[in-house]
């Protein structure tokens, strides 16, 4: 039996995190190297990826950079193909890319506007997840950790179509991981409050919705991309064998309260343009 700290340790595991040359990503991709694993990492940017490999080898492990458009499924396809033959299996896969490219009143959107956001949040999680399921359920073993948010368990004014997406990954990793459950496969998500990272920067800089949203927090703070790397290095480790289906909510608390901050978060995002 492993000892408590060997229960969190990633040692000779294979991972592969999608968004990872930049925030939340990054933190975690780094994360997983700093507890053992190897790490493939995938996004859009070489230049950035390659200077998050240069990160993860110093930390001594191995890194395996894959540019890839998420939104496409066939790119996704080659390079989680790409994963497995170079490291010769995946134990851990991260669904992290995503954004919110467009915003603002529903009744002001347009059809394309809703179809991009869910082509990158949603169908890309869909795509990596079926390709990289046929590999763990084969195996029997293996972890997947889909990223949501707080919008996701809650309306969002602004951003019908973020909150949307990030609510229909919660089902998705609840559907999958009953589907694969039996095969020794886990799936969980995290739902993070705000994060300081270059896509909320806007939001949270801005001085109307920035002060409304923070309020909204019982500690009064935005978290930081690090504040998400211990959970996602737990749900990853054989300390959470026993976790599958969860939805682990990680916003400092904003969650909390009945009313209060959904009021406050539509004040604030309703007094601005996002």
């Amino acid at each position: 039996m492993r000892t408590l700290t060997g229960q969190f340790s990633l040692e000779d595991k294979t991972a592969l995190v999608t968004g990872a040359s930049r925030g939340i990503g990054k933190a975690i991709a780094l994360g997983y190297a700093e507890a053992g694993a190897d790490v493939a990492l995938l996004a859009r940017g070489t230049t950035a990826l390659e200077e998050v490999a240069d990160e993860v080898e110093r930390l001594g492990r191995r890194a395996l950079v894959l540019t890839c458009d998420v939104s496409d499924g066939e790119q996704i396809r080659r390079a989680v193909g790409t994963a497995v033959s170079e490291f010769g299996q995946l134990d851990v896969v991260v669904n992290n890319a995503g954004g919110f490219e467009v915003a603002g009143p529903v009744l002001e959107l347009e059809s394309s506007d809703w179809s991009t956001v869910m082509r990158v949040n949603l169908d890309s999680v869909f795509h990596v997840c079926q390709a990289v399921g046929r590999h763990l359920v084969k195996r029997g073993s293996g972890c997947v950790l889909n990223i949501s948010s707080i919008a996701g368990l809650g309306g969002v004014p602004m951003m019908a179509p973020y909150a949307a997406s990030k609510a229909a990954i919660i089902s998705l990793t609840r559907t999958l991981a009953a589907e694969w459950g039996s095969s020794g496969v886990r799936v969980n998500a995290m739902t993070p409050g705000w994060i300081s990272t270059e896509l909320t920067k806007d939001i949270l800089g801005n001085p109307d919705a920035g002060e409304g949203l923070r309020a909204a927090v019982p500690r009064q703070r935005f978290g930081e991309p690090a504040d998400l790397v211990g959970p996602a290095v737990f749900l990853a480790s054989d300390a959470a064998r026993m976790v599958t289906g969860a939805c682990l909510t990680i916003d400092d608390g904003t969650t909390c309260y009945v009313g209060g901050p959904a009021m406050i978060q539509m004040l604030a995002l309703g007094r601005v343009a996002v």
